[in-house]
């Protein structure tokens, strides 16, 4: 290889050919932009012998320099020169016409303005445009020749080259932060697409509060890439932190802030969102900096046009110092949800507990009547056959009364055994709950015409633990014998599978029948099965039903064993 002749006859030679490939080969394999150019002007140094390397990068509307790289001068010198050039005098020959400039001097052009206090002196020029897809993207500049002489047409050609390798790898470094930044910006929007419809999931499902504020604070913060999240719900004149999803998860649950004077009670009355930055500097100043948090995000939830809480998120992650406002407009978007799946877990919670007092006012009231009815008109019968014997005078005729009153003695004795007996099963407390289950799954076969299969299985340590005539085994019992009643009632099946089994810390009761069943999403049961979820919720367990008309129906509950 003997070289490459450029315009003057002097040849490129083999070194710097050399040179020029591994250069290329090196700027078109780096994908960081800033490293790019870094080794850019590197290379054209090496290449050409200037003392002096910088690239200016053009404004998108190619009218001067929006930037300008320097290599060659210290940072004491270019803190000295002040303000970097924009593109003016000789500079700017090469953006109004981009070709390759050489000067001997560039201070005896025309154009030239001369250096500004502090910059180092400069004689000879080199200016090679840099051309990406022929549209300029900048222009490198070579000042100082080394040796004192000017640069040879083996520069320029050495210098074109490098642009036109520099312009391939700078497209490369663009279109690859192009590719990741719409990479990073589909990952987000994956993240909010997961995050609304997990909220409209539980908005069309979920009717437990706690769970539905766990999902809201730990999909919101997802959706704006929060460092934390917190969800502010008010009760009387104070917000409470009622959930937090975070780093803050820990420190701030249960906090009380006063709507009135606070910064998110101004948020909650004025229902109008709000992005702050900086807060740690004004932290001097203000009354309500509740967070430690450097920038935040507060959003409203409204619920026909009510507001019934705050959403307020600290610190994005990344890069970013603030919060955007295409995140404000995603957490208000996501808020509005969130408030509907919170008002409807209130609703059904204030529903199922209007139901539970009715169902124990009508529980009482049978009560009432099952004493008057039955009990007090008996002892009242009582009182009136007494006093008739001791009215009669004779012997004879107390003591048949005596008689009397003692039969109907044993038979209101029997119909109190028979209340108590619902209220508390003295089977629990003599034979144990396994007993007592089989014994009632038997009485329901034999009075109900049902064939009733059992799996009775509760541990040894379970008793041990729990005894006779714990709360929970009379939960079990209950749960046994209202899902039996009912299916008698109501199911017209004719086999149903009792299942009692405790493991993995837990007591499963599963009652499956092979009746009529019913319709789910009409609703269904009543005082029976209310009081089913309440006695299991109170030990706190779950249950479960499901049917189909003509696919009988299955109760299922897992109830959690203590200790």
């Amino acid at each position: 290889m003997s070289g490459v002749s450029g315009g003057d006859g002097v040849a490129l030679d083999e070194r710097r050919l050399r040179r020029l490939i591994e250069v290329g080969r090196s700027l078109v394999r780096e994908l960081d932009l800033e490293l790019v150019l870094e080794r850019l002007l590197e290379a054209a140094r090496e290449l050409t012998g200037a003392r002096y390397a910088a690239l200016g990068i053009l404004n998108p509307e190619r009218t001067e320099l929006e930037r300008f790289v320097t290599l060659g001068v210290d940072e004491e010198t270019r803190a000295a020169i002040g303000d970097l050039p924009r593109g003016r005098g000789v500079l700017g020959l090469l953006i109004s016409d981009p070709k390759p400039l050489r000067l001997d001097d560039v201070g005896e052009h025309p154009r030239s303005y001369g250096f500004p206090p502090g910059h180092p002196q400069m004689g000879s020029f080199l200016g090679l445009p840099i051309l990406i897809r022929g549209e300029a993207f900048g222009n490198l500049y070579l000042t100082d020749k080394q040796g004192g002489k000017g640069f040879t047409d083996a520069d320029e050609e050495a210098g074109v080259v490098l642009a036109e390798w520099a312009a391939i790898a700078i497209e490369n470094a663009r279109l690859y932060e192009s590719a990741e930044e719409q990479r990073e910006e589909l990952e987000r929007a994956v993240y909010r697409l997961e995050a609304m419809t997990e909220i409209t999931r539980v908005v069309g499902g979920e009717t437990d509060l706690d769970r539905i504020l766990s999902t809201v604070v730990k999909r919101g913060r997802a959706l704006v890439s929060a460092k934390w999240l917190a969800i502010l719900l008010p009760e009387e004149d104070e917000l409470v932190v009622s959930a937090i999803a975070g780093e803050l998860a820990g420190e701030r649950r249960g906090m009380r802030i006063p709507i009135e004077g606070s910064l998110p009670g101004s948020i909650l009355e004025r229902m109008e969102a709000r992005r702050l930055t900086r807060l740690a500097e004004r932290r001097a100043t203000r009354d309500d900096v509740w967070f430690e948090a450097d920038a935040e995000l507060l959003v409203p939830m409204g619920f026909r046009a009510a507001g019934i809480g705050v959403l307020c998120a600290g610190d994005p992650l990344g890069d970013r110092s603030e919060f955007s406002a295409e995140d404000e407009r995603l957490l208000t978007a996501f808020a509005a949800s969130a408030a509907t799946a919170v008002a409807t877990a209130r609703s059904v919670a204030e529903d199922r507990l209007r139901q539970s007092i009715s169902a124990a006012e009508r529980e009482r009231g049978r009560w009432a009547r099952e004493l008057h009815d039955e009990t007090l008109q008996g002892l009242g019968a009582l009182r009136v056959l007494l006093a008739s014997g001791l009215r009669g005078g004779s012997p004879e005729a107390l003591e048949g009364a005596v008689s009397e009153a003692t039969s109907q003695l044993d038979s209101e004795i029997q119909n109190l055994r028979a209340l108590i007996a619902e209220l508390r099963p003295a089977a629990l407390d003599e034979i144990g709950v396994e007993a007592a289950i089989q014994g009632l799954a038997e009485h329901v076969s034999a009075t109900a015409g049902l064939a009733v299969e059992t799996e009775l299985s509760l541990s040894s340590a379970h008793a041990a633990s729990n005894g006779p005539g714990s709360e929970l085994e009379s939960t079990i019992y209950r749960l046994v014998q209202e899902a039996l009643t009912n299916v008698a009632k109501h199911s017209r099946a004719e086999h149903v599978r009792l299942s009692v089994v405790e493991h993995n810390g837990a007591i499963e009761v599963s009652v499956e029948d092979d009746g009529v069943g019913f319709d789910t999403r009409a609703g269904h049961g009543g005082f029976g099965l209310l009081g089913m979820r309440e006695r299991v919720a109170m030990v706190g367990g779950s249950l479960e039903l499901t049917s189909a008309p003509g696919a009988g129906a299955t109760m299922r509950a897992v109830i959690p064993v203590a200790g």
